[in-house]
């Protein structure tokens, strides 16, 4: 009997066993959420130092670097590529996610689902109000076109920090600021459809349909091929795009047309796959085209005196935590909608806090408004980059002091059943 070759290909499996078994260890490690934010916020740090670096045109040159067929409009720089298409990865394991929470966890509750998706809405007028305060107070009417900037969330690094800071806060703080931040980038991308798109496209929006539709029939009935799947997803992205629509739409729609309960489920099948993909490769190389700002040029000192960057910093510091904690408490205080069990509202105002931290789209929103390279959208990104440093340093000291609180509770409790050997909540009442 001849000798079998230890690389095979039947079932489209191209690794020997031990080689697939370490890939699997590897995947297994980046489904973790505290490993991928640390790869995130190592991208994102590398990124920011070599953009300020002597060797900054190196950073720039890559970035700009175009890619992609002309004849589709995907003639796209590597940074685009990065925010318009490794990033709807993520957002199609968003969907997913989501999907389960409102199908069958805790957001199923219509009165708490109500609180993460009107916080996110809080979340978006409130710093544009102070924004627009900012910028009308000090006589600088020329850049209220940026209004918007300090409205969105990104989603990628806010969860991530979560992620790092937060190994024993409650699930419910996660899925909260994952349901707060999901809509607030939908509302985000919405505002760009409306006052920051020149033209759109409606033709390939409703072509985006067809793809879309068949990729959800797909699902539904069991067909799980990704010869199948991964071109319908592909195209409904790339007709996306082309409708002049935020092509990161196209994940989370996509990702809620997987089926969650029933025989054909496949949601949780789905995102053990993608995560890996998304927390080890997607997620870190769009950090690193996003986070590359070059401060060096404008000016710190210089830039703090201008409106723009006052208003875009104060909007997401201040505006963020006001709108989010303010139309959650205000939610529950006077309807019937209410915070999970498990949450404290010291919780909520640090995920509030969380939620200044802008970057992607507040930047898109910005070299949309002003133009890129102007003086302005450098501006923006001077006040993108502080505030969001500033939010994710006060969220941290919140969030760290509550992790360490839920970390108190959780070694008393396992030692008492470690003492008692039974679990506490089966131990009769001492009267």
């Amino acid at each position: 009997m001849s000798q079998q070759n230890p690389r095979r290909s039947l079932g489209g499996r191209l690794f020997s066993r031990g080689s697939w078994s370490e890939t699997s260890r590897i995947a297994e490690v980046l489904r973790r959420e505290t490993v991928g934010g640390i790869i995130l916020l190592c991208a994102a740090a590398a990124a920011l130092i070599w953009a300020n670096s002597p060797w900054s045109a190196g950073y720039d040159r890559i970035s700009s670097f175009v890619i992609g067929p002309e004849s589709w409009h995907l003639d796209l720089n590597l940074a685009t590529w990065a925010a318009d298409g490794l990033l709807a990865i993520f957002f199609f394991v968003v969907g997913l996610e989501l999907k389960r929470e409102f199908v069958a966890g805790d957001l199923r509750s219509p009165a708490r689902a109500a609180l993460p998706i009107l916080a996110a809405v809080g979340g978006m007028v409130v710093p544009a109000v102070i924004f627009v305060a900012v910028n009308a107070g000090m006589g600088s009417t020329e850049t209220l076109r940026g209004w918007a900037v300090p409205t969105a969330t990104d989603i990628a690094f806010a969860v991530a920090v979560l992620a790092v800071l937060g190994s024993h806060l409650p699930a419910a703080l996660r899925t909260f600021l994952l349901t707060l931040a999901v809509v607030d980038d939908l509302l985000a991308i919405s505002v760009i459809a409306v006052f920051y798109t020149d033209h759109l496209n409606v033709v390939p929006l409703l072509c985006a349909l067809l793809p879309a539709g068949l990729f959800a029939l797909a699902v539904q009935r069991g067909v799980h091929r990704v010869w199948i799947l991964v071109p319908l997803a592909v195209l409904t992205w790339a007709l996306m795009h082309a409708s002049g629509i935020h092509a990161t739409v196209a994940g989370v729609v996509l990702g809620f047309t997987v089926p969650v309960l029933g025989r054909h489920a496949a949601s949780e099948r789905f995102e053990h796959l993608l995560r890996p993909l998304s927390a080890g490769f997607a997620i870190p190389v769009f950090a690193f085209f996003a986070a590359g700002v070059t401060v060096s040029d404008v000016g710190l000192a210089t830039a703090l005196r201008e409106p723009l960057v006052l208003g875009v910093v104060a909007g997401l510091v201040l505006g963020k935590p006001i709108g989010v904690l303010g139309t959650t408490y205000l939610l529950a205080r006077f309807t019937r909608a209410s915070l999970d069990d498990d949450l404290a509202w010291r919780d909520v105002f640090g995920v509030s806090l969380l939620a200044g931290i802008g970057f992607t789209v507040s930047l898109l929103i910005g070299e949309l408004a002003f133009g890129y390279g102007s003086a302005h959208a450098d501006h923006v990104k001077i006040g993108v980059l502080l505030g969001s440093v500033i939010a994710a340093l006060l969220a941290a000291g919140v969030l760290l002091s509550r992790n360490a609180a839920y970390r108190r509770i959780h070694e008393r409790e396992t030692a008492d059943d470690d003492h008692d050997g039974v679990p506490d909540v089966y131990q009769p009442r001492q009267d």
